[in-house]
């Protein structure tokens, strides 16, 4: 998951309400651009994530069935919502909501994505973390090929329980 390893603490960095996270991956998710935000948050050295897969911030408190859900919309050529429990490398947290863009070159040709982060709803954040917290724990409790299904079909039922759709859903929150 993560390349360094880390152990997580319960250390969290608050966003600044006007700070934008902005990174920019290839198709595959490799860093090829972090504004000097995201480093700090991050804190990484530029250097050190440049060329690394964007997954080197995630939490393990985040549900696998998220990133499927995130990289089956955005592959598809939609933009993506949502919240998100990132990990910085002195394993310290911070929570973002995030937006994810896919990147088209002047011919229309998919070449990578965008995403911007910003200050998270505190609000939002308390009802969604019980969420990832099903999500993960029913992962955790089938075998590794059903996880993400397993993680999936809380999230589904959530949403059905609502009456809306993923993106409904994460804006009402």
């Amino acid at each position: 998951m993560n390349k360094f390893n880390l152990q997580p603490n319960n250390k969290e960095h608050l966003m600044r309400e006007n700070d934008f996270i902005v990174s920019k991956t290839d198709l595959r998710g490799v860093i090829t651009y972090g504004n000097p935000i995201f480093v700090e948050f991050s804190g990484y050295d530029e250097s050190e994530l440049l060329g690394v897969a964007q997954n080197v911030i995630r939490h393990p408190d985040m549900p696998r069935a998220l990133f499927s859900l995130i990289w089956s919309t955005i592959r598809a050529g939609n933009e993506c919502f949502g919240y998100v429990k990132n990990l910085s490398k002195d394993g310290s947290f911070y929570w973002v909501f995030m937006h994810i863009t896919p990147e088209f070159s002047p011919e229309g040709i998919k070449i990578g994505y965008y995403s911007v982060r910003r200050c998270p709803k505190r609000s939002a954040i308390e009802k969604i973390e019980p969420i990832y917290q099903k999500m993960l724990a029913a992962e955790k409790a089938t075998n590794i090929e059903n996880a993400i299904d397993a993680g999936t079909q809380v999230l589904t039922d959530i949403l059905n329980s609502t009456g809306r759709n993923y993106e409904d859903f994460i804006f009402s929150l």
